[in-house]
């Protein structure tokens, strides 16, 4: 099982405090986000990483070498970070990820170690992470049927039909990973959708047969960090 963590993007909504540090290297008591995430991966006993870097890009290299001198890691430059969504990054991950099994992971989450364990646990291959809160019409949304199958996933979905929010991490099996990077294609190199969310693709393969099955995992923390204010209320959280 691969890894693949996306930290290209610029942050302006945590401005100032991404004025010179990308958001992945925020701390939250102590220790950066990336820290955190990657030190999930590892306790879960995943070793094989790639880090799509964009936005300060060096600083994020030379923490993780500095940090992490032993892990195996590749890093991969998103140059259009400025003008593209993570659906362009996780495009340019492809000779990493298609074809094969990966958990995809966005930078910019807290989470509990317990979340990658309980996805790796899942029996079914395809799975994402998925928290039942009050949604409004920031959070990426999950509607599903009574089988866990997600129908759609979307900001724009309906909030009443939701049954949470999508926490930004998914396990791929390399038969999904070989559908995606197809509609990827399709998507980025005949439509020129690179400034999209992700999700839009895994919307577009529903019809196609490709779905994915939530799991709950509300009863373990996760919290997307967009804002300052949002940082605010964590930054000295013992997780």
């Amino acid at each position: 099982m691969k890894a693949v963590i996306l930290a290209a993007g610029t942050a302006s909504r945590l401005r100032p405090l991404t004025a010179s540090t990308p958001k992945c290297l925020l701390k939250v008591n102590g220790k950066t986000l990336l820290e955190r995430t990657l030190d999930n991966f590892i306790s879960n006993g995943i070793s094989d990483f790639l880090i799509v870097t964009g936005y300060l890009q060096e600083m994020i290299i030379d923490f993780v070498k500095n940090n992490y001198p032993n892990l195996n890691v590749k890093f991969l430059c998103n140059k259009d970070y400025a003008t593209t969504n993570n659906i362009y990054s996780l495009f340019l991950a492809e000779d990493f990820a298609c074809g094969n099994d990966f958990i995809l992971s966005d930078s910019d989450i807290l989470f509990s170690k317990d979340i990658i364990a309980a996805l790796l646990a899942d029996k079914n291959p395809d799975v994402l992470a998925m928290n039942r809160h009050e949604l409004g019409e920031e959070e990426i949304k999950i509607i599903s049927d009574n089988e866990r199958n997600v129908l759609e996933i979307s900001k724009v979905c309906s909030i009443e039909n939701a049954v949470g929010e999508s926490v930004g991490l998914e396990k791929m099996s390399a038969g999904y990973s070989a559908a995606l990077y197809k509609e990827l294609h399709q998507m980025i190199d005949r439509e020129g959708l690179s400034n999209v969310f992700y999700e839009k693709a895994f919307e577009r393969l529903i019809p196609q047969g490709h779905i994915f099955k939530y799991l709950d995992t509300t009863d373990f923390f996760s919290m997307e960090i967009d804002t300052v204010e949002d940082y605010e209320r964590v930054k000295n959280m013992k997780i």
